[in-house]
């Protein structure tokens, strides 16, 4: 019995037509990758995102571009109008305030003031609102319940009357609105948190985590919190236009930032006595802060579409 000498024979037998061999595997995408994909066609996020770096850019660079001292007083020059009126002039692009002092140097040294509050209050809140919502997701039982009644407790305040409250009795300052604001604005960390962290404490990933022997501190740590990191930002952008709105309401109230600082909420109830003879004293300010709450917003709001897991193809 002899071999067959020719190599056709040796191939290998052809497939049905029905099957086909995939010749290369789909490249696999980092989620990293999804998300900026999906940012870059964002056109909310992408406004968003460039209106506030150009605030924050102004902001930072104050002292560098601010053509006056913003506490400089010159009553002699009060009410310059704007460089666009018919007296305006470019030695103060914005004009000045009833005091003369320049409007574009107090209008950058107030976006400082209205970004640091907006940051640091969504911080803090942010910080007391996770941990409860944590504790009550992860836990459950009558810790959840505790939870629930504070979280409760704290919705039946109002913000608006709690924060006048309590500034009048403290007093206004910079320091007692961030702290004012920051202990009254975690609830929506707390909701947002607890109802992740319900979702997610019985997942595959977490029950492995304590089979493995972590402790309940390092699954949280570990497992749940960078689950929900998302949220959480999405929460705080929203919050810190909340806090940017509020230190506004309260500085025109009086019970905010004190003078001499310039925060765009003072300088909108500085200038409300002149709103119907010079507009543009409440009209640059309230512009300021409308642009800066919608690029929050919009920023905000673009994060929560290109990180939700169904929106990512």
């Amino acid at each position: 019995m002899s071999l067959p000498t020719d190599t056709a024979a040796l191939a290998a037998p052809a497939l049905p037509p029905e099957i086909e061999v995939p010749t290369a595997l789909a490249p696999v995408r980092s989620p990293t990758g999804l998300v900026l994909r999906r940012g870059l066609r964002h056109g909310g996020f992408l406004i968003g995102a460039g209106i506030l770096g150009l605030i924050v850019l102004a902001a930072l660079a104050a002292p560098l571009i601010a053509p006056h001292d913003p506490y400089a007083q010159d009553v002699s020059r009060r009410l310059i109008p704007p460089v666009w009126q018919a007296k305006g002039t470019w030695d103060h692009v914005l004009g000045t305030d009833k005091l003369g002092r320049d409007y574009l140097s107090r209008l950058l040294y107030g976006g400082q003031i209205s970004l640091l509050i907006g940051i640091s209050a969504a911080l803090i809140s942010g910080v007391i609102g996770t941990v409860l919502g944590l504790c009550a997701g992860y836990f459950g039982g009558w810790v959840d319940s505790v939870v629930s009644y504070i979280v409760t407790t704290r919705l039946a305040m109002p913000v608006v009357l709690v924060a006048l409250a309590m500034a009048s009795l403290v007093g206004g300052s910079l320091k007692v609105v961030v702290l004012v604001l920051g202990f009254l604005l975690w609830d929506r960390f707390a909701v947002v948190t607890r109802a992740a962290t319900q979702q997610i404490r019985n997942q595959d990933f977490v029950s492995a985590a304590r089979a493995a022997g972590l402790t309940d501190l390092r699954i949280i740590r570990q497992e749940i919190l960078p689950n929900i990191l998302n949220a959480l930002i999405v929460v705080a952008t929203l919050e810190m236009a909340h806090a940017i709105l509020l230190e506004a309401a309260l500085s025109f109230l009086g019970l905010g930032v004190q003078p001499p600082l310039p925060s765009w909420g003072l300088m909108i109830a500085e200038g409300k006595q002149y709103m119907f003879f010079q507009p543009w004293v409440i009209t640059i300010p309230g512009v300021a802060l409308l642009l800066l709450v919608l690029a929050i917003n919009l920023l905000g709001d673009g994060l929560r579409d290109i990180t939700a897991p169904e929106g990512r193809n």
